[in-house]
């Protein structure tokens, strides 16, 4: 995780949100307390780092970046409602249906999406990029998406799922999004067709090798250090992969996953650096 990364995707999104001050306030201020401060911004890194590949300079790639974490937020402060995971804590503040309200919650959501399309129309980069990178970020969060992974989800319930229908609700509810980070930065670049080819593969494990860390780690890790609620899941019956695999052979297909995206990049040469660092991060986080 690289800090100038970290600190320019915070100016922009302090760029991009609209004052606390700006009526209607109280909307602003949630959309605010949901997005700035806080989490890993491993989205928007991803978009910094695939445009490294291909030397874009960081400043082209800022729209990209907001939009990415914008949609993140919009599907946390959704997420953490009562109706779906009821949740209290999100990067280790109260989530925003219990700062403000339910309906303040949904109508930030709801905003934040809007404004994460809006940053992409609003970029300087030629139309049919513009054209592109919107079909990319459209089709990461819809029904085919994100938020199609998140009704499986819901539709779960407390049903023990197989294996495969796992992988298909988190490819969906996590890694269509992490997919589109790194796709979004290949098009701005121009990426050739084999090039975005192994980026995807590489992105596709990604996300699966993310969200298996997130099992793991919310049996192994407290509230404290992961900035949210633990142990949900296993209170709610949920499917993950410890459950699922056991936790022996949930950390050995993380590991499997890790040399699969080393492979992924071996086409590219030390400028993939910073993807390489953020496959280990993924892999080895405690948070």
């Amino acid at each position: 995780m690289r800090p100038e990364y970290t600190g320019r995707i915070e100016r922009a999104l302090e760029v991009l949100l609209p004052p606390a001050t700006l009526a209607p306030e109280r909307l602003h201020q949630a959309m605010r307390h949901a997005t700035l401060d806080g989490g890993k911004r491993l989205r928007a890194q991803l978009v910094f780092a695939t445009g490294r590949i291909f030397a874009v300079d960081a400043a082209t790639l800022d729209a990209a970046a907001a939009a990415v974490e914008l949609i993140h937020a919009y599907s946390l402060v959704h997420d953490d409602l009562p109706a779906m995971d009821d949740d209290s804590l999100r990067r280790g503040k109260p989530t925003v249906h219990v700062a403000f309200d339910e309906a303040t919650a949904i109508l930030a959501g709801d905003a934040l999406q809007t404004l994460a399309f809006e940053a992409l129309a609003g970029a300087g980069w030629p139309d049919a990029v513009k054209v592109e990178c919107l079909g990319l970020l459209l089709s990461a969060s819809g029904s085919k998406g994100m938020c199609g992974g998140q009704q499986l989800d819901m539709d779960a319930g407390g049903r023990q799922l197989r294996l495969s229908e796992l992988q298909r609700l988190h490819a969906m509810k996590t890694g269509a999004l992490i997919k589109a980070s790194v796709l979004l930065a290949a098009a701005v670049a121009g990426a050739a067709e084999n090039e975005s080819s192994a980026l995807a593969a590489f992105a596709d494990d990604l996300g699966l090798a993310f969200q298996i860390q997130d099992d793991i780690l919310d049996i192994e890790s407290s509230s404290e250090q992961l900035g949210k609620s633990t142990g949900k899941d296993a209170a709610q019956g949920k499917s993950t992969y410890p459950a699922l695999l056991g936790m022996d052979a949930s950390k050995a297909l993380l590991a499997e996953l890790a040399a699969r995206m080393r492979a992924h990049l071996a086409g590219f040469d030390g400028n993939a650096d910073d993807l390489r660092a953020l496959a280990e991060f993924a892999v080895l986080r405690k948070s």
